[in-house]
């Protein structure tokens, strides 16, 4: 589909929501992947988006994006995938507390403990 351009002073924008929603139909899911193109105002090509329907029409008619590929579908999920497990693996490592005792410590402790013991009888 061609994009739909703005270098005109006067656009028709009836014809502009009308492919937004031509588009729009003929998306398959509720939540699309878009991949950037590069924009003359500075758009990174390669980028790839979740977006709702209404918003990847909107790209995908303004030539801002192009609808992922399976291909970019499924590496785009394993990266999300791998994604949060580090996050999860890292929120457990923020949690963990670990206190190192040295050995002439913990013989002091385990006396105290054991002096403290008999003290109570």
């Amino acid at each position: 589909m061609a994009p739909f351009l703005f270098k005109r002073a006067h656009v028709d924008v009836k014809q502009y929501y009308r492919k937004i929603r031509e588009v729009q139909n003929a998306l398959p899911e509720s939540d699309v992947l878009v991949v950037s193109l590069a924009t003359a105002d500075g758009g990174k090509e390669g980028v790839i988006s979740e977006t709702s329907r209404e918003v990847a029409a909107k790209l995908i008619v303004e030539g801002r994006a192009v609808q992922a590929t399976e291909e970019q579908k499924t590496a785009y999920f394993e990266r999300q995938i791998a994604a949060r497990k580090e996050a999860h693996r890292a929120e457990l490592a923020r949690r963990l507390q670990v206190a190192i005792i040295a050995e002439p410590d913990m013989e002091l402790r385990a006396n105290r403990n054991s002096d403290n013991w008999l003290d109570k009888d």
